[in-house]
């Protein structure tokens, strides 16, 4: 493991502290040592900025208590459910967009 892999990862960790206490409003305990491993790997599947896209995601579900190995075990899970929802909304935009032309060009 670089410096940079621990930097992101202890960077994700703050952030999901951060999230956990915005949401339950009491803090959460990390074993960063042990947590940073598993934060790692999950960087090196997908990226620093993906993760911390799903760590974010992960927060808006609705997952009762929000626990961190969930999110290790079933980080690619979200992955796929928010590129799905993300394809989705961009179809949507462009069906409304084509209709908006359809309708203007016959007004």
């Amino acid at each position: 493991m670089t410096k940079d892999d621990a930097k992101f990862a202890h960077s994700l960790l703050t952030l999901y502290s951060n999230l956990y206490l915005d949401k339950y409003s009491k803090a959460v305990t990390v074993n960063r040592h042990r947590e940073k491993w598993a934060m790692v790997d999950v960087i090196d599947s997908i990226g620093y900025e993906r993760a911390k896209t799903l760590l974010l995601y992960y927060f808006q579900c609705n997952k009762p208590g929000h626990p961190l190995q969930w999110f290790y075990f079933n980080f690619d899970k979200l992955d796929e459910m928010l590129k799905k929802i993300e394809e989705d909304k961009d179809k949507r935009a462009r069906m409304r967009a084509a209709t908006k032309m359809m309708m203007e060009g016959k007004a």
